[in-house]
């Protein structure tokens, strides 16, 4: 296995943003020495003119220079859609290479996230417990984490991960909600703090969503697996301002600076992190708004009785909020 992972991005329509991304990727310390997989994807049969000229500026920005030692550019004739394209260029290339470094069209990174996947790919290839190598950290406090840390929650903005961890990927929504239980959904949703995550696999299942992440973060979850996070971001995700297909207009996720530093991971406990995990929780609990009198009562209760009463409560709870959650079935909503 080559010491240095492949790269793979993926870009549609948004030539300002590929061109951010790209030259950010470019400016990388081992940039030059790495190979680029830029997977376009293509126009949708109903595309407007507009949609179809940005389309093709887009795979201008990607000819544009030479980004990496070498680039390769996979144009797509028809639109395949964000997650298609990424479930088969992501398995195209980490079943040849082995690894795989991953990048999306509005990912701006610092000039270490290199350095920092290829070493933590390197290190962590024979530690089976670790599943993802995640570039990213919400912007919470981080005063007396490590420089790193490992949680059960899956980043996707700047990844990486490994052949042999990569294979049981599936996505499958029916199964998942056969086979998560009650106190799986919890956990799986931050402990109550990000219900948006299991929403996004019922929305799937009903076909009102078409994504990957949330499949990839399940089947970490399910394996028992870890994923490494930075304490300071390698990356600034610029896409929040309405011109992605999934994501809003928000700030929330801004970082004003990057980890530009070669970490040690020699001293990280293979572990989840249970302070990094509760600022995470907390920074997901304050982006929702303030919490109504039910979900505070369900929030308290968790850290007073067992599991299985706490099911029972938050059925009830849901109950007389109105909201007929379907924890273990198809029904639910989309917070």
């Amino acid at each position: 296995m080559s010491p240095l992972a492949p790269i793979v991005l993926f870009v549609y329509n948004r030539p300002d943003h590929t061109r951010k991304t790209l030259r950010a990727l470019a400016d990388n310390l081992l940039a030059q020495e790495s190979l680029l997989f830029i997977y376009a994807d293509g126009a949708k049969e109903n595309a407007n003119d507009a949609v179809r000229q940005a389309i093709a500026a887009t795979r201008e920005v990607a000819k544009a220079e030479q980004w990496c030692k070498e680039v390769k550019i996979i144009e797509s004739e028809s639109n395949r859609g964000l997650a298609s394209s990424i479930i088969a260029g992501v398995t195209a290339t980490v079943n040849r290479f082995g690894k795989v470094i991953v990048l999306e069209d509005d990912i701006v990174t610092s000039p270490y996230f290199l350095t920092y996947m290829n070493d933590a790919l390197n290190f962590y290839e024979n530690e089976k417990k670790v599943w993802h190598i995640g570039a990213y950290s919400a912007p919470f406090e981080n005063h007396a984490l490590p420089d790193a840390f490992f949680i059960r929650y899956m980043e996707c903005w700047g990844w990486g991960t490994w052949a042999d961890r990569w294979q049981y990927f599936a996505k499958n929504p029916a199964r998942l909600i056969s086979e998560f239980s009650d106190e799986d959904i919890y956990q799986f949703n931050l402990d109550g703090a990000e219900p948006g995550q299991w929403g996004a696999v019922l929305a799937n299942s009903r076909g009102e969503m078409n994504t990957w992440a949330v499949f990839w973060g399940a089947t970490i979850f399910k394996q028992g697996g870890l994923c490494l996070n930075p304490a300071v971001s390698f990356i600034n995700n610029i896409g929040f301002d309405g011109s992605g297909a999934h994501c809003g207009t928000s700030a929330n996720f801004n970082h004003a600076i990057l980890c530009e530093k070669r970490l040690d991971f020699a001293a990280i406990e293979i572990t989840e992190n249970a302070e990094a995990f509760a600022r995470l929780r907390q920074f997901y609990w304050r982006m929702s708004s303030r919490p109504s009198l039910i979900k505070r009562i369900k929030r308290h209760v968790k850290q007073l009785l067992p599991a299985s009463v706490v099911a029972i409560m938050r059925r009830w709870c849901d109950k007389i909020a109105g909201r007929n959650i379907n924890y273990g079935g198809g029904g639910g909503n989309i917070r």
